[in-house]
């Protein structure tokens, strides 16, 4: 078990090592990832965003206030609901995620190139079975 936890902060560090440079944390990546990747034009709701991450609403909120400040996030009322608060990605946002996907690509094929595809697909299977 020391190992995997041992795995998983190297792999971490390598991650922030990676995304440092583009001024994002890994936890701001995976914000630029999820309204990257949402098929809603004007963005996702904060509270969709929280639970696509797993993580309470005021974490995503402090995150929305930072990239927001970045310039690579907008917020606007949403629509259809009064109380609703929607965040999209902006130009720069979706040059920085797109930076910031060649750097987590990178890592992957730098992974996979240490490790053989039979075990690749082994730790595929162990980590899904695990979470």
């Amino acid at each position: 078990m020391f190992g995997l936890l041992k795995a998983a902060e190297a792999i971490q560090e390598r991650i922030e090592a990676g995304l440092s440079p583009l001024g994002l944390s890994l936890p701001k990546f995976s914000v630029l990832n999820e309204l990257a990747g949402a098929r809603e034009p004007d963005g996702l709701q904060l509270s969709e965003l929280a639970a696509r991450l797993s993580c309470v609403r005021s974490n995503i909120t402090q995150l929305i206030d930072r990239l927001e400040s970045d310039g690579l996030v907008k917020r606007a009322a949403d629509p259809s609901d009064r109380r609703g608060v929607r965040a999209s990605l902006t130009a720069t946002g979706r040059e920085r995620h797109a930076s910031g996907a060649e750097v987590m690509q990178g890592l992957r094929m730098d992974f996979a190139a240490k490790v053989a595809d039979s075990d690749l697909a082994a730790v595929d299977r162990i980590l899904a079975a695990l979470v």
